[in-house]
């Protein structure tokens, strides 16, 4: 069985970023809290927690110490509230999706009304959401019509970081006859780009493909459908235990890939596991 790994897979920057700080902050606070999963991926979750990092589903959980504010960037009203209870703010919003923040901002400053491509509920797009007023959350083509019943003069369009570039494409198409002039910003992020470009040659070249990462991870599970479209003998799996021999059974070769939440020892037990596989 040959395996090949892709060249862009697991931690992007701002994943490294975060869990880096989050574990750096744990050393340094003795009451050190985060508001929910600070990235998309259990074992990284288990790992920080370990670290001593409490997770908390409110803020008025926390009477003291520090907040870690989570990779996918928080609300105005949390970051507000933190500092109004005089909370130690560790910031571990990707720097990217901080950009895509003051994007957003800048067109509604100019006139635009801002359409959100994205996830619905996704903890990045209530983010960037929370910056504006009143925008329009897209996930697919047919919200279009169902989300904007007339003309809008200027429609400002962002994407969320993660999402697949062909949907972006479609749902901009859908949303040119509902405007007289569209500004399109390309906010998906070039690590995002670096991956799906990837997973759309590795699963024609090979006759299995493995996606690691967390079934919570939105940008694993869009990697896991791009690659089921071209290649049906795709899985997806958390770690090297849900790995199941009977799907390498009279194949060649096999492409490895992880979504930007997936670190790189999980990657690594993953391909042991599949080396250690007996064919025979």
């Amino acid at each position: 069985m040959k395996i090949n790994v892709a060249k862009n897979a697991g931690f992007c920057f701002g994943v490294k970023r975060a869990v880096d700080m989050a574990l750096n902050g744990a050393k340094k606070h003795k009451d050190i809290y985060m508001l929910g999963d600070i990235v998309h991926n259990e074992y990284v979750i288990k790992n920080i927690k370990t670290a001593g990092v409490k997770v908390v589903k409110n803020i008025n959980e926390i009477e003291k110490g520090a907040l870690l504010l989570r990779a996918h960037g928080t609300t105005p009203k949390i970051y507000n509230e933190a500092k109004k209870r005089g909370l130690k703010i560790i910031d571990a919003a990707c720097p990217l999706v901080l950009e895509i923040h003051k994007t957003a901002k800048k067109l509604e400053k100019e006139g635009y009304k801002i359409v959100i491509i994205g996830d619905n509920n996704h903890d990045e797009v209530i983010g960037i959401a929370s910056q504006i007023t009143n925008p329009i959350i897209i996930s697919k083509t047919e919200d279009v019509s169902k989300k904007i019943k007339s003309i809008t003069k200027k429609i400002g369009v962002i994407v969320q970081s993660t999402q697949n570039i062909e949907n972006a494409k479609n749902i901009i198409s859908g949303l040119i006859p509902y405007c007289r002039e569209l500004k399109f910003i390309d906010t998906i992020c070039g690590p995002t780009k670096s991956y799906q470009k990837e997973i759309r040659t590795m699963p024609k070249k090979n006759d299995v493909m493995i996606i690691v990462g967390s079934f919570k991870s939105a940008n694993t599970c869009r990697l896991t459908e791009i690659s089921k479209s071209l290649n049906p003998n795709t899985y997806q799996v958390e770690s090297e235990k849900k790995i199941k021999p009977e799907w390498f059974k009279n194949f060649k070769s096999v492409g490895i890939t992880a979504g930007a939440s997936t670190p790189d020892w999980i990657i690594e037990k993953v391909i042991k596991k599949i080396e250690s596989l007996n064919f025979n």
